[in-house]
C-alpha cells in the first residue's frame, strides 16, 4: 500500500491492518487521530470524501513524506491511548479538537455526538481541551452548546441542529403518553409548546415490519391529537426554507430569511454540500 508497507492480501481488509502497516513508518511518539482515530473509535463519520490516514507527530521527531499520510506536526506533547489492537490514537477530546481544526460545525457535530453517546467523551473533556489556545479551539467552542448526547443517528443530529440555527425550540427524544398515561412514541424532537413532532426517517423506515410498526404508531399519534412530520436526509438538505417556514406558522412568528441563512451556511462549509468536501480535500491534497 506505499513503498515496503504491506496489509494481508486475503480479504477482508480492515483499517486496523492499514494502521498497523503505517505504524512502521511514524515515530514511536506518533499517534493516529482525527478522521482516523473517529473511524477506530467506531463513532459516525460525516459524508467524507476519501481522504489520508492522519498522525499526529511532535515537531521535533523526523516527518515521514508518504502519499496517502497526513502529519499534524505539535510543539508540545498530546494525550494519546493504546487501543485493543495495540494502536496508538488520541483520546478523544484531542480527536475531536484535531477534526475541529478542518472540518465543519455540521460534521464535528456528528462526530461528537457520537462520541457523548458512547460514553467516550464528557462535555467537561471538550470543554478543557477547547479552552487550549490550539488552532480548531474556537470552533470547538462553538460547537459545545450544540451537542446531545441523546442524539440516535448521525443524520438526528442534523435534524437538531437545522432546528437551533433556525432559533427552534425543540426537545430531543421526547416521550408522549395518552390522557390514560400510556406510552406512545419517544419522538427524535418535540417543537416545545405546540404537539407536532419531527422526525428523521432513514430507509430502514420503508422495511415491510419497521413500516407496518411505524404506520401503528403514527395511528396512535394522530388519535391522541398529534403531528408527526417525517423528513428524509435529502428533504434536510434541500428543503430547510419549508421545514424552517412551516414551524414559523405553526409557532406564529414571521418569516425571517436570517433563520435559513444560518442553516446554509453550516451545510455549505460542511461535508454534506460541494464547497465543504472541497475545502477540505485542498488542504489535505499534499498527502493524497
Amino acid at each position: 500500500m506505499s513503498h515496503g508497507l504491506y496489509v494481508p492480501k486475503t480479504p477482508p481488509r480492515s483499517l486496523v491492518d492499514d494502521l498497523r502497516a503505517w505504524s512502521l513508518v511514524v515515530p514511536s511518539t506518533a499517534a493516529f487521530t482525527h478522521l482516523t482515530a473517529a473511524e477506530l473509535n467506531g463513532w459516525w463519520l460525516p459524508d467524507a470524501p476519501p481522504h489520508p490516514v492522519f498522525a499526529a507527530m511532535r515537531r521535533t521527531d523526523p516527518r515521514p513524506r508518504r502519499s496517502g499520510l497526513y502529519v499534524c506536526r505539535h510543539p508540545n506533547p498530546y494525550p494519546m491511548r493504546i487501543t485493543a489492537d495495540g494502536l496508538k490514537i488520541t483520546t478523544p477530546a484531542e480527536t475531536l479538537l484535531a477534526c475541529a481544526r478542518d472540518l465543519g460545525t455540521l460534521d464535528v457535530v456528528i462526530l461528537a455526538d457520537s462520541a457523548l453517546r458512547q460514553k467516550d467523551v464528557t462535555v467537561v473533556e471538550l470543554k478543557i481541551a477547547a479552552d487550549q489556545r490550539r488552532r480548531g479551539a474556537p470552533k470547538l467552542r462553538q460547537i459545545i452548546p450544540l451537542l446531545d448526547p441523546r442524539s440516535e443517528s448521525a443524520w438526528e443530529s442534523v435534524l437538531r441542529v437545522l432546528h437551533q440555527a433556525a432559533d427552534i425550540p425543540v426537545e430531543p427524544q421526547y416521550e408522549i403518553f395518552n390522557e390514560y398515561g400510556r406510552f406512545l412514541a419517544c419522538a427524535d424532537l418535540w417543537i416545545k409548546g405546540t404537539r407536532r413532532i419531527h422526525e428523521y426517517d432513514g430507509a430502514v423506515h420503508r422495511e415491510a415490519e419497521m413500516h407496518q410498526k411505524d404506520l401503528k404508531r403514527d395511528r396512535n399519534l394522530i388519535m391522541s391529537d398529534w403531528q408527526r412530520f417525517g423528513f428524509t436526509s435529502a428533504q434536510l438538505l434541500n428543503e430547510g426554507a419549508k421545514i424552517i417556514k412551516s414551524v414559523d406558522s405553526l409557532l406564529e412568528r414571521p418569516w425571517d430569511s436570517r433563520r435559513l441563512h444560518g442553516w446554509e451556511e453550516l451545510l455549505n462549509e460542511s461535508m454534506l454540500r460541494r464547497p465543504g468536501r472541497v475545502r477540505a480535500l485542498r488542504k489535505w491534497s499534499r498527502a493524497l
